[in-house]
Formats: C-alpha cells, structure tokens, sequence
C-alpha cells in the first residue's frame, strides 16, 4: 500500500513548501494539497516536489469562505477562475487529479450549477476530476453531503474521468457501513482518503478498523495512494509504520 500526506492537515507547524519535505522524511509515498499550490511560486514548488521525489495525487479547487462555490448559483464566473487556477498548478506540477468542491448552498439549482462546472472542468483538462461527498458533521450546509447524490451526478455526466472522492471518515460520520458503501462505487473512485472515526486523527484508532479496511479496499480493485487527511495527535512518522503493517 502506498500512503499520501495531505498538507491540508499534517505538519501544520511547517509551511506549506516546507511540509512537501517532512513529507518525504517521514516516508510518505505522495502528497496532496488542499488548495494551499494556488498560493506557491509554481517553479519553487515543483523544484520543491523534484527534490522531495514526491509525486502528487491531487489537489483542491480554491476553497474560500464557502468551500468551494461550484454548485452556488450566481458563482459560476468564479468557480470557472478557480478550476482554471487549479488546472494551471496541476499542469505544472503534473497532479494526478483535481477536486472540485461544490460550496454550502441549499439553492434549487444547485445540482445543475455543479453539473455545468464540473463539465467545463472536465473541458479544461484531461486529468481526474473528483467530487467529494463531505458529511454534514464536518461542514454545516454543504451541498455534496451524500454519497448517492456522487453516483447521481457521476451517472448524468457519464464522463469516465470524472470520480468520487471516498473519505473514509465522511463516509462512515453520514452513513456508516463504510465497507459496504465502499464496495458499491469502487469502480467509480477516484481516490481514497483515511481518518479515523469520530475524532478524525490517526487512522490506527476509532470505529473504523483500517487494518482490515485498507487490504478489503484493495482486494476490490483500488490501486492509488490512501490520503492521510487527519487531524495530528502524534507525529506522522511515527504513524506511518503502523499504518505499513496493514
């Protein structure tokens, strides 16, 4: 199993540039980013990135006050500004995918709102693209909360490289039956993410048990990096072997 560092959430001591490389000396297999590349000098990072021999999974749209607006009517001009500055960092850097976030918006039309940029998205590159189902326990009022809400949306657009971004702890806080859920959409996934449940921190603790989730996930066919995005309690390298031992 390969594992990527999130730089979203660990070694937020660090700076952003400064986090790729604790990445490495950990013994990370990849990185991710939250939308923090939008901000970095693109030649920096990706001498940063060569240095570090990380490649990166993926990164995330601007987020913003709203996280995300590209299902926020009204918002469409700047959530197209917002995939063509993602589009940008990932050419230049070469990211495996970029995450659209859809915004907190409970508006009629805001499933074809993100339908509309999620197709401009698809036209402005030829990388993955992924949406995210985020539990409502995480952010009050998101419009993608719900995994089959994904599989509608997915369905619609019938694009193959449009997927679904499963995080492990968003999955199991809305629904439960993380397995389960898993295992109905894998060959629409994208990319996983792993936390643990409900504290999101180290995935070595909590309701979730990835030692028999994670070998499971890859049985049915997941072959990319797991996302560490979770909140430190103890300091990645010392997580990291554990996680190896699954």
């Amino acid at each position: 199993m390969r594992f990527s560092a999130n730089t979203g959430f660990l070694f937020k001591g660090l700076t952003f540039l400064e986090r790729i490389g604790a990445a490495a000396a950990a013994g990370f297999d990849a990185v991710e980013f939250h939308d923090e590349a939008q901000d970095a000098d693109p030649r920096r990072l990706a001498a940063v990135l060569a240095e570090a021999r990380l490649p990166v999974c993926g990164l995330n749209v601007r987020m913003g006050d709203t996280a995300g607006c590209a299902a926020i009517p009204g918002a469409a001009a700047r959530a197209r500004a917002d995939i063509d500055a993602a589009v940008a960092v990932a050419n230049a850097i070469d990211a495996g995918a970029i995450h659209v976030l859809s915004g907190r918006t409970d508006a009629d039309t805001a499933r074809s709102c993100l339908i509309e940029n999620l197709r401009y998205a698809l036209e402005r590159c030829d990388r993955i693209i992924l949406i995210e189902p985020i539990s409502r326990a995480a952010i009050t009022g998101y419009f993608l909360y719900d995994l089959d809400q994904a599989v509608g949306i997915l369905s619609d657009i019938n694009n193959p490289r449009l997927k679904i971004l499963f995080d492990c702890y968003h999955i199991q806080m809305q629904h439960g039956q993380c397995l389960s859920r898993f295992l109905s959409v894998a060959d629409r996934v994208g990319h996983v993410q792993i936390a643990s449940v409900p504290g999101r921190n180290e995935p070595t603790s909590g309701e979730l048990d990835y030692g028999k989730l994670l070998p499971q996930i890859v049985r049915a066919g997941y072959t990319n990096a797991f996302g560490c995005e979770y909140r430190e309690l103890s300091p990645a390298e010392t997580v990291l072997p554990l996680l190896r031992c699954y």
